[in-house]
This record gives C-alpha cells, structure tokens and sequence, in this order.
C-alpha cells in the first residue's frame, strides 16, 4: 500500500447458517482497523462464487485473487467441524496458488468447545505451507464461543482478547513486514 500500511484481510472461513465464528472476525477486523499501520478487510467466504464441478485454480474468483495479490498478510477464522475445517474454506484457498508464496498467516480457531479450535489449527497447518503461506508462531483460540458474545454480537469479555491478540497481532504484523521486504528486494531483481 502506497502509505506504508500492511493490507491483512481476515477470512471467515464458513458458510453455514447461525455461525458463531462471525462475531469473531468482526471483532478481529475491528480490532485491526484500530491501528494505523494495518489495512483490512472482512472476506466472508458466503459471498464467494465458487463452483462445486472442478477444482483449484481453474474456478478462480478474480475479486478473491486479487485481494490475496494484494494482501502482506492474512487473518483466517476458522470454525472447528468434527475435529477439522470447513470443505469450503479449502475449496476457497485452493483457487489461489501464486498469491499467497511467501506471505504471513495468522490462524484463528473457533469452536463450541473447551479447546478453542486447537485441533482445526493443526489440521490447518500443513494446508498453509504448501500453499506457500508462512504461519506465524501464536494462535488465537476462541473456546465455547456460544456463551462469549452476547444477542448483538459484542464480545462480553473484550479486556481479555485485546491482550491475547496483542502478541498475535505483533508477530502477524512482524513476518508480514519482513516477507513484504523480501519480495519487494527480491522479485524486483527478476
């Protein structure tokens, strides 16, 4: 971005209906516009067209392609299913291959439960290296996430996930700014 500021989209990675982790990508991208030295944007999968008859690249979304260009870095909330992640979510991702080499993740776990997203994180894990995207070394966790916001959608606890996202947000921020010099310094010799 031509102000120096990191653009980091946060994608909210389901579709499905009554879906608890929007409140969460909501408060992340609140959180985030916050700040001076980061640009964002909400990217709810819902409102991607993607066909369900092929698969990767070819049902590639120019709108979606070109914000993954454009982002130093990403924020993906994902919901925990039955131990694993939405097949959306996936589908999504894999439309995008080029976009995402040598860019920072930050992954944020959701679940109705005690672990807060721990086990869709590690399942998460090995997708985000081979599309080429660099996770960063902190998680958030968001544990029994029906019971953290209330009717309107706010975070009833919101003292306490500022500070968890503060080293979040300080190590996304720092591998995004790293991996934008490095592919700023080193694709231009190309």
């Amino acid at each position: 971005m031509s102000d120096g500021a990191l653009f980091i989209p946060v994608i909210l990675g389901t579709t499905r209906q009554g879906r608890q982790s929007e409140y969460v990508a909501k408060f992340i991208v609140e959180q985030l516009t916050l700040r001076d030295d980061i640009k964002t944007e909400l990217i709810d999968i819902r409102t991607i067209a993607i066909a369900t008859d092929d698969a990767g690249e070819t049902l590639k979304d120019p709108h979606f392609s070109a914000l993954m260009t454009q982002a130093d870095g990403l924020i993906i909330v994902v919901p925990e299913y039955n131990h694993g992640y939405p097949g959306l979510l996936k589908h999504v991702l894999d439309t995008c291959l080029t976009e995402y080499i040598h860019k920072a993740v930050g992954l944020c776990g959701v679940s109705a439960g005690p672990f807060g997203g721990t086990r869709v994180i590690q399942n998460l894990l090995p997708v985000m290296r081979e599309l080429g995207l660099m996770t960063i070394f902190y998680d958030l966790n968001f544990s029994n996430v029906q019971s953290l916001f209330d009717e309107a959608g706010n975070l009833i606890d919101k003292p306490t996930y500022i500070r968890r996202m503060e080293r979040f947000i300080t190590e996304l921020i720092w591998m995004s700014t790293v991996l934008r010099y490095g592919r700023q310094a080193l694709d231009s010799g190309k």
